[in-house]
């Protein structure tokens, strides 16, 4: 049985091996390759996965665009003077009968 000195020593000569078959096949493919792309006239963009799930690939976003307008009041508390739209979360002031803080048009 090899002790553990020795096959540290076979792990990295496999490593070195590795390394080098790699590097040499890397060189061949990306030659297949591009003589490929070449004989089939394509390019990078053609080759490269398009974007298709997401937000789009722009670059900011811009706010005055996406801004949208409020919602007008559908509900108003005469105390504070606080309204709600309806919707989103309830407000507590709201309580078990909305209708008596209907805003009439």
């Amino acid at each position: 049985m090899a002790t553990y000195k020795q096959l540290i020593a076979q792990k990295q000569a496999l490593e070195a091996q590795l390394q080098e078959a790699r590097a040499t096949e890397v060189g061949q493919v990306i030659e297949q390759i591009q003589g490929l792309m070449a004989e089939y006239g394509l390019s990078v963009d053609d080759v490269a996965p398009k974007r298709r799930r997401g937000r789009p690939a722009s670059g900011g976003t811009n706010q005055d665009q996406t801004k949208k307008e409020p919602l007008p009041a559908k509900y108003m508390d005469p105390k504070t003077g606080k309204t709600w739209s309806g919707r989103g979360r309830t407000p507590a002031w709201l309580g078990k009968r909305p209708e008596r803080f209907l805003i009439q048009a």
